[in-house]
């Protein structure tokens, strides 16, 4: 094997910039795109959870098979960087057309562009995203070097996150009035989401051309590639990385809940006139935790704790916010700065966790390597690409559900247009039905997360060491 030379602080921040422009695109999709086509544009929430649902379930044929297309390619440049260039390229003008829908669309037009749209857009986000992140072990060393590039990684994808969950509604806003300003509140909207949604993605094609000029992997041992059963075999029998995979999705999939419900809480539920911006500070807020918590709050906690304590801490302060949170909502929420205690709570154990995850991730890597003689980079980090989009399937259906029994749609938003009082129109059940479902489920989720992980994961530091002392031995 060549050896490998510690990464210069081009690379660091080039393959960080990349990350930052594919969270910020993932993000635009994952917390609006069901807003977008149910509440602005009134397509059925139960049809557009169907869509969200079916998308994932092509995604797990679609995520593996691209772990192995990747596993295969072998060019000039290298088998990872082809496939990031082209599937952002393609996933960038996939990005804009979801949210262009031509205004003669209405009906089943409307809502099969949405579908087709929609599916089109996953399949180019994992041409992209599992080539990614599959560069971490080709281009680091095991142990530290590994996760500190995964951490800075994970903490640029949460400013990518952060800086979409802050701005998004303030830009559409923004510049919606100045391409629609004769328009109503839903023209607006849609107007401003077309816009914002070309910005996002110009910003991403740049961001991961610099990721592609920049950043090279290192010469790895040459090996067989696997086929498609032996991929599954492998995965199969890699229980470490299924262990993380199960707790990916039980924590993404609770999170996601809450990001999908979030806005029609302030819309309907706490309500006013002045919702918009109780929202957008709230936004704000927890972006910024959320980058500080990735940035500052893990490596600081990382001198005095290992990660797999972090993970249990961070699982418990999720549990906690939510709880706070459910409480804070059966009282008076005239003041959003109230909702700040459960959200530093909930923000910052995202932020951590999303950092984590993927360095348990990256650990198992070497593990199937020790147990099964095979080193899976692709095959191993599609499954992560596959699991957060199967969470937020799962999460924009159950959020879809939610809107449709409560009653919680464009119906409401249109008759609410002139006072801007849409919590006006939904009643005090549908109220208390959207809190116990942004906040319940979430809670049920971390905690079988918790005693999962705490049964199954073995991969300790000291466990580590070992496995990487075997490797070498091995060499």
């Amino acid at each position: 094997m060549t050896e490998k030379h510690s990464l210069s602080l081009k690379e660091k921040a080039s393959y960080g910039l990349g990350a930052v422009g594919k969270d910020m695109v993932y993000m635009l999709s994952a917390s609006y795109v069901l807003y977008y086509y149910q509440d602005i544009l009134g397509v059925s929430p139960v049809a557009m959870g169907v869509i969200l649902m079916a998308a994932r379930i092509f995604d797990a044929f679609n995520d593996p098979i691209m772990g192995v297309i990747v596993a295969k390619t072998k060019t000039r440049w290298g088998k990872f960087r082809p496939w990031l260039l082209i599937g952002t390229l393609t996933n960038a003008v996939v990005l804009y057309v979801m949210f262009a829908t031509p205004p003669a669309l209405d009906g089943a037009g409307l809502t099969a562009y949405a579908a087709i749209t929609y599916i089109l857009w996953g399949v180019t986000y994992t041409m992209m995203d599992i080539p990614y992140w599959s560069m971490i072990p080709a281009f680091t060393e095991g142990g530290r070097e590994r996760e500190g590039l995964t951490t800075l990684a994970r903490s640029c994808a949460g400013v990518g996150s952060a800086i979409v969950t802050i701005i998004t509604m303030i830009a559409v806003h923004a510049l919606g009035a100045m391409a629609a300003s004769s328009g109503g509140a839903q023209e607006i909207e849609r107007a401003g989401f077309k816009l914002f949604a070309l910005i996002i993605a110009v910003l991403f094609v740049v961001f991961t051309v610099i990721t592609c000029v920049n950043v090279k992997e290192k010469s790895t041992v040459d090996m067989e590639t696997p086929s498609v059963g032996q991929m599954f075999r492998a995965l199969l029998t890699n229980d470490q990385t299924m262990t993380v995979v199960v707790a990916i999705v039980l924590i993404n999939c609770s999170v996601y809940i809450t990001s999908n419900l979030v806005i029609y809480f302030f819309k309907y539920d706490f309500g006013g006139s002045g919702w918009y911006n109780a929202y957008t500070l709230f936004n704000t807020f927890g972006g910024g935790i959320q980058i500080l918590s990735m940035m500052l709050f893990y490596p600081f906690l990382r001198r005095f704790m290992n990660s797999l304590r972090i993970f249990y801490v961070c699982l418990g302060m999720a549990v906690t916010g939510y709880i706070v949170l459910l409480g804070l909502a059966f009282t008076n929420m005239s003041n959003v700065l109230l909702l700040f205690i459960p959200g530093f709570f909930i923000f910052a154990a995202n932020g951590m966790l999303t950092v984590i995850v993927t360095v348990f991730l990256a650990n198992t890597v070497d593990y199937g390597q020790l147990k099964n003689g095979r080193r899976d980079e692709s095959v191993i980090f599609s499954m992560q690409t596959f699991v957060v989009k199967l969470a937020s399937g799962f999460a924009a259906f159950a959020a879809a559900l939610c809107l449709q029994i409560f009653s919680l749609s464009s119906e409401a938003a249109t008759e609410a247009e002139q006072t801007m009082d849409f919590s006006a129109t939904v009643s005090a059940g549908s109220k208390i039905g959207l809190r116990m479902t942004m906040t319940l489920i979430p809670i049920a989720g971390l905690i079988f997360a918790f005693f999962w992980f705490r049964r199954k994961y073995i991969l300790t530091d000291e466990k580590l060491e070992e496995i990487e002392a075997k490797l070498k031995a091995n060499a």
